[in-house]
């Protein structure tokens, strides 16, 4: 038995399960944490759904039991071990200080500690990927991680292994992302513009400011709260911290798609030299990355849902003989929901024996 093992072992009354709360527990990302949670068989003695007062009595399912969602209260995080908060980043904002200062492990997937240099962004995939000369274990002093975006994960992974075979020159991505990724008010407007559009009815237009059913779009409205630069701006930074920055940045833009889940991507590689397209998959397939042939369904924002892989085809360009295209899809919330558990399994073997009380 290894030394730390041992440590854990002798604590007095500990029983090797954690005890967690997911702040934001009725949002799309809260929700499919829980789900992964119970899926994963992560060992937690018990997990506290929290949000604020309009979901509060919410009944949800932890596991085989149903459970009513808590408010926030300032006792709340006392004797917690880790902390997920799923929900906006004002929220985070709100209630991270209170979990930090009851000694509480952060996973944070709204991204509102991106500012604050002391918590990395983590993605397990890359850190196994790029192996440990090259990735950053965490230390016994990291509290608060941000789980990566799931569409930097998406991209690191696949380019990581496509460099790997020496002749990719360059690299181009356009990232189509579903209104998810916005969370679920953003999903509640697409749904209304949708209906109101066919009922030739006044579209609402509160988050995006713009038309997005039925639409694809660079950028939204003027008024929008909520930003596809931002959206690129953020990719792109996850993309150099969970690479650890030895991987090229490829050219990139993120396009709405009227989507309402799934993170789809479009990926030009230009080539050193001609690579038949199966040849060239093979680099790429591995651990979370399934190839997808004919006649199978092609990968798809439908066929990607639920599924814990990245689904991927590869194809020639028809007008340049070095150049491939690479398309990839893949559930965006549950990539973002097993990041962000993976990363809290990480985090709960820094946490000393016997936290739990």
């Amino acid at each position: 038995m290894k030394d730390d093992q041992k440590l854990r072992a002798s604590s007095a009354g500990w029983n090797g399960l954690y005890k967690v709360a997911i702040v934001g527990a009725s949002s799309l990302k809260g929700k499919e944490v829980n789900d992964v949670l119970d899926e994963r068989k992560f060992p937690a003695a018990d997990i506290a759904l929290l949000d604020d007062d309009s979901a509060q009595g919410q009944i949800e399912s932890v596991g085989d039991e149903a459970t009513f969602i808590q408010n926030i209260n300032r006792t709340s995080f006392d004797g917690r071990d880790i902390v997920f908060f799923a929900g906006d980043a004002a929220s985070t904002q709100k209630y991270s200080p209170a979990a930090q200062r009851a000694g509480c492990s952060i996973v944070d997937l709204s991204y509102a500690m991106e500012s604050d240099p002391a918590v990395t962004i983590r993605s397990s995939w890359l850190d196994r990927e790029l192996e440990a000369q090259i990735a950053t274990p965490l230390d016994l002093g990291t509290t608060s991680v941000i789980a990566a975006h799931p569409a930097a994960v998406m991209l690191a992974l696949l380019l990581y292994r496509a460099q790997k075979t020496g002749v990719m020159r360059s690299a181009t991505a356009t990232c189509f992302e579903p209104v998810s990724e916005q969370g679920k008010q953003a999903m509640d407007e697409l749904h209304r513009q949708s209906l109101n559009l066919l009922s030739f009815q006044e579209m609402p237009k509160a988050i995006f400011d713009v038309q997005v059913a039925f639409n694809m779009l660079p950028r939204f409205g003027e008024d929008s709260k909520v930003s596809l630069e931002d959206s690129a701006s953020r990719i792109a930074k996850h993309f150099k911290a969970i690479t650890r920055s030895r991987l090229e940045l490829p050219a990139m833009q993120v396009l709405h798609a009227p989507a309402f889940h799934g993170q789809t991507a479009a990926i030009y590689l230009e080539l050193e030299r001609k690579i038949a397209p199966g040849d060239f998959a093979l680099a790429l397939q591995g651990e979370h990355v399934q190839i997808v042939s004919q006649p199978d369904d092609a990968p798809s924002n439908v066929t990607a849902s639920g599924q814990d892989n990245i689904l991927v085809s590869v194809r020639a360009d028809s007008g340049r003989e070095k150049g491939l295209w690479v398309w990839a899809a893949a559930d965006n919330l549950k990539l973002a929901a097993l990041t962000a558990v993976e990363c809290a399994m990480s985090l709960a073997t820094t946490r000393p024996a016997g936290k739990v009380q």
